[in-house]
C-alpha cells in the first residue's frame, strides 16, 4: 500500500508527559497542528523587551521528562519574523531530572522597537527528543575521517 502525505505517522505507543501548573493562568503545551513536533509554550505574564534586551520570561510550567529523553526549547519563527525576537541560549535545553518551572529566555534583536509579550502570548516550542547516553574514552590519536580537521566554511559557500 502507498502512503500518502495526509496518512498520519503510525507511533508504536504514545508518551505521556506529566506537568504541573505552578501558576493559574498558566497552559498546557499544545501543538498547534496534529503531527507537529514542536509544543508552544505560553507566558503567564506582561513584559516589555527594549531592542538589544533579553528577559527571561516564565510559563508557569514545570515537567517530568522521561529518562532518556531531552527537552529543546526552540524560537517561534512568526516572532523572528515578525519582531526579530530570538533565545538567548537556542536551544535551551531541559533535562529530564530538572522539576523547576520552564522559563523562557528571550532575546530582542530588532535594533529600534520594543516587544510587548502578553499574558497567554506563544513564546517557544518545546520539542522532546530520545538520546543515546555515552562513555567517554580518551585515546592518543582519532580515527581518520575524510572531512578530517577541515571545518567552519571549509566546504565553500556555493
Amino acid at each position: 500500500m502507498e502512503s500518502t502525505m495526509s496518512d498520519p505517522v503510525q507511533y508504536p505507543a504514545q508518551h505521556k508527559i506529566a506537568f504541573k501548573k505552578l501558576h493559574p493562568d498558566s497552559r498546557m503545551p499544545t501543538a498547534a497542528h496534529p503531527g507537529d513536533a514542536g509544543y508552544d509554550l505560553r507566558s503567564v505574564t506582561n513584559c516589555k523587551i527594549d531592542p538589544g534586551e533579553r528577559a527571561a520570561v516564565p510559563t508557569g510550567l514545570a515537567i517530568a521528562i522521561p529518562q532518556g529523553w531531552a527537552g529543546l526549547v526552540l524560537p517561534r519563527s512568526g516572532l523572528a519574523r515578525r519582531h526579530g525576537v530570538g533565545l538567548v541560549n537556542a536551544p535551551g535545553l531541559i533535562d529530564a531530572g530538572y522539576r523547576g518551572e520552564l522559563q523562557v529566555l528571550l532575546q530582542n534583536h530588532d535594533p529600534y522597537t520594543p516587544v510587548e509579550i502578553a499574558l497567554g502570548d506563544r513564546i517557544a516550542q518545546l520539542v522532546l527528543v530520545p538520546f543515546a547516553t555515552l562513555s567517554w574514552v580518551e585515546v592518543d590519536e582519532l580515527q581518520a575521517s575524510e572531512r578530517g580537521e577541515d571545518g567552519f566554511g571549509s566546504t565553500g559557500r556555493n
